[in-house]
């Protein structure tokens, strides 16, 4: 059967943005979707606006749910997050080099859709009724009931296309006694194994 030609659409959607390579942002968001992914909280202490002055204001916590999270290495143990160009982690990362990260449980839905939010509210808010301690090493929040929990500090910062991704040297890392499953994000939705 000979080729025949499509007709234009008559659509009035706007066409879909294809780059060089063929592929549109739809479809690669799509064909990625179906990659399940653990959610992870990454979190950082801003510096104080004064360090030689102690009566300055101290820093405020950030925070920000991550589903781009993994190993890198075991010798020296290194982790690598991707952090969107410009938003405020990667700004925070930019001069913090301490930073830590909580493996979210299946019960902590609410921590990861609360850090996920657009325009969302202060992170002083976000954080304000959320069991955490400070890790040792960064002074970053380390959420209660997380799976696991990782200090790193940056050793490497890659520009990604609209990404950085930040290669981090684990300083800490601990497994708390929890019962609950993992939180994981597949389709475009956080999920729990069955």
């Amino acid at each position: 059967m000979p080729n025949t030609p499509v007709p234009p659409s008559t659509s009035s959607a706007p066409p879909a943005t294809l780059h060089a390579e063929g592929v549109s942002n739809d479809e690669f968001r799509a064909a990625m979707s179906r990659l399940a992914a653990g959610v992870v909280l990454v979190t950082a202490q801003e510096p104080p606006l004064d360090p030689d002055d102690p009566r300055a204001p101290a820093g405020e916590d950030v925070g920000m749910t991550a589903t781009a999270f993994l190993s890198v290495s075991l010798d020296p143990p290194l982790v690598l997050v991707s952090l969107r160009e410009g938003s405020r982690m990667d700004d925070l990362l930019d001069e913090q080099p301490l930073w830590s990260v909580s493996v979210l449980s299946e019960s902590q839905r609410h921590i990861a859709g609360r850090f996920a939010m657009k325009g969302r509210i202060s992170d002083r808010l976000l954080f304000k009724d959320i069991p955490y301690v400070r890790g040792e090493y960064s002074g970053a929040p380390v959420v209660g009931g997380a799976l696991a929990t990782l200090e790193c500090r940056t050793e490497q910062r890659v520009p990604a296309g609209d990404h950085t991704l930040v290669i981090g040297r684990v300083l800490t890392a601990d497994v708390p006694s929890a019962a609950d499953g993992p939180l994981t994000y597949f389709r475009g939705r956080y999920r729990h194994l069955a």
